[in-house]
C-alpha cells in the first residue's frame, strides 16, 4: 500500500465489492482513477456519470438507496463537500439516508488549482449536521478499509481522501470502527491530528523527544469524535496541541475543546491549523510552501509546541 493513493486504495475496493454486490451503484461528477475506468467499463449497469453536477448526484444517489442500492458520489472534496451542502442536509441528512460521499483533496492537496480546490472549510461545515459521520483518512490501509465500512453503515458518511501518495502507517489488520488510534505515547504534550497532519506529528514528536520533551500522538479520523475513548487517551497529558491542514474556526481543534468542555477535562490547549482573518488561500508554490506559509512544517510546529510548553511552565512558577 506504500505506493498507491488513498483514491485509488478505496476505488480499488469498492470495485471488489461491486463485483459481487450489485447493489453497490457508483454516481460520478466526471472524476476519473484507474479502478473507475474498470467499473465504468465491466459494471456499466452500476456506474452513473451525472458530469459536473455534484448536487444532481447526491440526489441521484438519494433516489437510488431509497430503492434498496448502496450509493457512493465521487467528486472533488470541496464540491462534494460544499457545493451540494444543501442537499446533503436535506436529502441525506435529515432523512438519515446511507449515501457515501467520497471527496479527494483534502487540505490543500489540490496545491496547484487555488482556493476554490482547497478542501480546508469542510470538516467545519459538515461535522454540524446529525446522523452523518467523516472518516478522514491518514493513510492508503485506512482508506481502503474505510470502503468496507461505508458498505455497512446504516447512516450517511462522508469519505474525505488526500490526493497525495502517503506513507503507510497503519497494518492491514488494524480495527479502524472506533475512529481513533494513539500511535505514541507521551505525558507531557499530547499532539492530536487528522488526515495528512498524522504523519506531521509523528515526525515533530520524535524531534520533541530530542529535546527531552514526553509527546503522544493520537489520530483522530472519524467525526464527531469518539468521546469515551478520546478522554480516556488524552486525561494523563499534561496539554494538548491539535494540529490540522484545515481552518481553526470549526475544524479538529475546535472539535477536540468541545469534548474536552463536555467531559469536563480542563487543559491547556494550542491549536495549530491555517489561520484565515485575512481571507482565503491565494499562494502557489507547492504543498510544502502553503503548508510553511501558515507554520505547518515542522520546525514551526515544533516551536510553537516548544514555546507553548515554556509558557505554560513560567505561569505554573
Amino acid at each position: 500500500m506504500e505506493k498507491i493513493s488513498q483514491r485509488d486504495a478505496f476505488w480499488d475496493r469498492i470495485y471488489e465489492i461491486a463485483k459481487q454486490d450489485k447493489d453497490v451503484v457508483l454516481v460520478i461528477a466526471d472524476m476519473g482513477a484507474p479502478a473507475l475506468d474498470k467499473f465504468k467499463i465491466e459494471l456499466s449497469a452500476q456506474y452513473i456519470d451525472v458530469g459536473i453536477a455534484e448536487q444532481q448526484g447526491v440526489a441521484v444517489a438519494s433516489g437510488l438507496v431509497l430503492s434498496g442500492k448502496k450509493a457512493f458520489v465521487y467528486a472533488i472534496a470541496p464540491f462534494i463537500a460544499l457545493r451540494c451542502y444543501e442537499h446533503t442536509r436535506v436529502n441525506l441528512a435529515s432523512m438519515n439516508l446511507p449515501v457515501t460521499l467520497v471527496g479527494v483533496g483534502a487540505g490543500v492537496s489540490y496545491d496547484d488549482s487555488g482556493p476554490t480546490h482547497h478542501a480546508v472549510d469542510d470538516l467545519s461545515v459538515l461535522r454540524i449536521l446529525p446522523n452523518l459521520k467523516i472518516y478522514n483518512a491518514t493513510d492508503s490501509v485506512m482508506a481502503k478499509a474505510f470502503a468496507d465500512m461505508s458498505c455497512k453503515l446504516d447512516h450517511p458518511n462522508y469519505v474525505r481522501l488526500d490526493r497525495k501518495v502517503l506513507p503507510t502507517i497503519y497494518d492491514k489488520n488494524t480495527d479502524f470502527s472506533t475512529g481513533i488510534t494513539e500511535l505514541a505515547s507521551g505525558s507531557d504534550v499530547c499532539i492530536v491530528a487528522t488526515g495528512n497532519m498524522v504523519h506531521r506529528a509523528l515526525h515533530v514528536s520524535e524531534d520533541l523527544k530530542k529535546n527531552g520533551i514526553k509527546a503522544g500522538v493520537v489520530d483522530v479520523y472519524m467525526f464527531p469524535i469518539n468521546e469515551d475513548l478520546f478522554v480516556n487517551k488524552v486525561k494523563d497529558a499534561a496539554q494538548i496541541v491539535t494540529l490540522e491542514e484545515h481552518t481553526l474556526p470549526g475544524g479538529l481543534g475546535s472539535a477536540v475543546c468541545e469534548v474536552l468542555c463536555d467531559n469536563q477535562l480542563l487543559k491547556p490547549v494550542k491549536r495549530i491549523g491555517m489561520n484565515f482573518k485575512t481571507g482565503y488561500c491565494y499562494k502557489y508554490g507547492g504543498r510544502d510552501n502553503i503548508q510553511s506559509l501558515y507554520g505547518l512544517d515542522k520546525k514551526s510546529i515544533v516551536q510553537a509546541i516548544m514555546s507553548q510548553l515554556k509558557e505554560s511552565y513560567v505561569c505554573k512558577k
